[in-house]
């Protein structure tokens, strides 16, 4: 019934920004921790960030800190992730992510039992 569909990827050239957006259906977003990953070939998947279930609180991996920003739509159920001053290193398939209960999830220590979306690609070019 959960379902997380990522959408908003492309080819952007280096410096450019991009949104990418993470629609959920079947859960409320207002409930759960939302998080934001990514893996680009032949690497291992990577945390970017989240989101707290209240919305109040972000947190960013150190790559992309002070360039990308979280935040999420309730009305729309939807969480994004903006992407700004983007960088050849950043191209990957981007994820979303749902917390698997309730309340608090810690997706920079842990990603057992989360819910995710199909990803999209994102592409930056020099």
């Amino acid at each position: 019934q959960v379902q997380l569909v990522e959408s908003g990827g492309g080819l952007v050239q280096a410096g450019d920004s991009l949104r990418v957006s993470c629609s959920v259906s079947g859960s409320d977003i207002s409930n759960y921790g939302m998080g934001w990953f990514r893996q680009a070939p032949g690497k291992e998947r990577e945390f970017v960030g989240a989101i707290t279930w209240t919305g109040v609180h972000t947190y960013y991996a150190d790559s992309v800190k002070g360039r990308f920003t979280i935040s999420r739509d309730t009305a729309k159920n939807t969480v994004y992730l903006q992407m700004n001053n983007l960088k050849p290193e950043d191209t990957a398939v981007y994820y979303c992510a749902r917390g698997p209960r309730r309340g608090d999830f810690q997706f920079r220590r842990q990603t057992d039992d989360v819910y995710w979306g199909q990803g999209t690609q994102v592409t930056v070019s020099s």
